[in-house]
């Protein structure tokens, strides 16, 4: 058996990167509008991540939770300043669905209930337990049976929330915009419903903000934006720029009754002055602003050139540096298209749809240069 075998390795093999470029064995200049599904917020080689991990490696790679760590313990006190609302409780790991798992623990035994109310195109891991709470059956079939007490809701739709939400819900589980799904945001009515659905029912609002998180929607978190706030939130990708760290984030009374979890990896020392010097930098540089800025002007001009060049596109939607391009033929052929003629890396997500999840660092150029290979692609 060789290595990487759950992997479908893209003939592209990669040196090193540079703010929102990436370069070939051969010196080749990617423009990177993917970011490694979105972990690379600040781009690759940030100065302040580089020299953070480079002091810290160089006086503790790692010592494990039970013993204070300055740059753990700098990271506790900066989520929970950081976090939304009432919420000031941190739980650190190594993943997204880590993060999510943990979340669907925390809520089942703070609740002391089982059910947990998903929606309908959702991804929220590839565990056993998140992978349950995942709709796509192409995830999950090979490993079923999988952990049960799930429900489906569409998406959006406030009065399925009504019906699924019940007093033997433990958590509903939503992405404020939905990333793998199709980038689908959700209405504020729908994020406003529920919360108020979840109050009624004595159940945990668990807002998944794996991908929309540290300030790709324009707001440090996307439900600020909308003004909602969620009882637990899980956190990863950006947070630490490149390396493995997960968060979820609780209100007191989740934590408080939130029973036995644990990892071994939980916070080093190293990922934590990554993800201290990665948030500092966002919010020093206003970093969600720029992705507002940016996004909103990246949205547009796509507009423009579908309109002007006739371009075989169904809908461009997104929020902030969130983008999805529907387009009527294959996501797939175009992704290929633009990366081996244009250079231009970028994601799918689904069969049709082409996700733009660039580092936040971007300016209008950068910009400018992936329509302009759009164009061409599809023209």
């Amino acid at each position: 058996m060789t290595g990487g075998f759950v992997f479908s390795e893209k003939p592209i093999p990669i040196e090193s990167g540079k703010g929102a470029y990436l370069y070939g064995e051969d010196g080749t200049e990617f423009l990177d509008f993917g970011a490694s599904y979105a972990v690379a917020a600040l781009g690759h080689a940030h100065p302040a991540v580089t020299e953070a991990v480079q002091d810290q490696i160089g006086t503790l790679t790692y010592v494990q939770a039970s013993y204070p760590v300055d740059a753990r313990t700098e990271l506790y006190q900066k989520l929970a300043a950081l976090a939304p609302g009432n919420i000031e409780n941190v739980w650190l790991c190594n993943s997204g669905t880590e993060a999510n798992e943990a979340a669907m623990k925390f809520a089942r035994s703070a609740t002391g209930r089982s059910k947990i109310v998903a929606t309908k195109r959702g991804f929220h891991g590839r565990t056993l337990g998140a992978l349950a709470m995942t709709w796509k059956d192409k995830y999950k079939e090979p490993f079923e049976p999988l952990a049960g007490g799930i429900e489906f809701v569409p998406y959006d739709d406030p009065e399925a929330l009504s019906e699924a939400v019940d007093e033997e819900t433990a958590a509903l589980f939503l992405e404020p915009v939905q990333g793998e799904g199709g980038i689908h945001p959700a209405s504020a009515s729908y994020l406003e419903h529920a919360r108020e659905v979840t109050e009624d029912a004595g159940a945990a609002l668990v807002f998944d903000e794996i991908q929309t998180g540290v300030g790709r929607t324009g707001d440090l978190w996307a439900c600020e934006g909308i003004g909602v706030e969620p009882d637990i939130l899980t956190s990863a990708k950006g947070i630490a720029n490149g390396l493995p760290l997960g968060a979820t984030l609780v209100k007191d009374w989740i934590a408080e009754e939130s029973g036995d979890h644990g990892s071994t990896y939980s916070g080093g020392p190293v990922v934590c002055a990554a993800a201290n010097a990665t948030l500092d930098t966002i919010i020093e540089e206003d970093v969600p602003a720029t992705a507002a800025h940016v996004g909103e002007y990246l949205q547009h001009e796509l507009e423009v050139a579908t309109e002007e060049h006739d371009l075989p596109v169904r809908e461009i939607r997104g929020l902030g540096l969130m983008i999805g391009v529907q387009v009527k033929r294959g996501a797939n052929r175009v992704l290929k298209n633009l990366a081996l003629s244009e250079q231009v890396l970028a994601l799918p997500a689904g069969r049709t749809v082409v996700r733009l999840l660039p580092p936040l660092i971007i300016d209008e150029d950068h910009a400018d240069q992936f329509v302009d290979s759009f164009v061409e692609v599809l023209g």
